[in-house]
């Protein structure tokens, strides 16, 4: 047990990804998480009114399965194989969140001040949470995919557009965490 709740080596990781992908590839299939969010709007019947709804989601059914198992793979991570000792974050990292008023993680990954219950109580923190939350919306469709799509996929097809986006979400991430973040905190 202790093999599986440790933190695994990039290269381990990454062959199992490369496995799926290959997979993937054979039987003709594309992943993406936010290709799931088209399939649940086209199951309600919304493609009657809206064009882009308008497909056959019975061909990405297998793709529920995917969200299905991060859910419960994610639930029994959290809940049955949490180790706190295994979280380590630099303490550059710490003090740069401290000198935001924002509580080390002691231990979790994510801090309470920004994921805990505590945050549907904050005006603040409900509109980061809906802004954030358009935005990512907007730009995964507007990007042709979200960061798993076309960092797992696209760039494992060797798609152009999709090492466009990454670098795009490398470059927001990092004008996200060194300027708009400082300026919400």
């Amino acid at each position: 047990m202790d093999f599986i709740s440790q933190t695994w080596h990039w290269s381990i990781s990454g062959f199992f990804i490369g496995i799926v992908m290959l997979c993937l590839n054979y039987f003709g299939k594309v992943f993406g998480m936010s290709s799931n969010l088209r399939s649940l709007c086209s199951m309600t019947g919304v493609g009657k009114k809206v064009p882009f709804f308008d497909w056959d989601w019975k061909a990405q059914r297998w793709n529920f399965v995917v969200v299905i198992g991060a859910m419960i793979g994610g639930f029994i991570a959290t809940y049955y194989m949490n180790d706190a000792s295994n979280v380590s974050i630099n303490p550059t990292t710490i003090s740069k969140l401290n000198a935001l008023g924002i509580d080390a993680p002691n231990g979790k990954l994510l801090p309470d001040f920004m994921f805990g219950n505590q945050i549907f109580t904050s005006f603040k923190m409900i509109s980061i949470l809906i802004i954030g939350g358009v935005l990512i919306g907007f730009g995964s469709r507007y990007a042709g995919g979200c960061t798993s799509g076309h960092a797992i996929s696209g760039l494992s097809n060797l798609q152009l557009p999709s090492l466009k986006a990454v670098i795009g979400f490398f470059i927001g991430g990092l004008i996200m965490a060194h300027y708009i973040f400082p300026l919400l905190f």
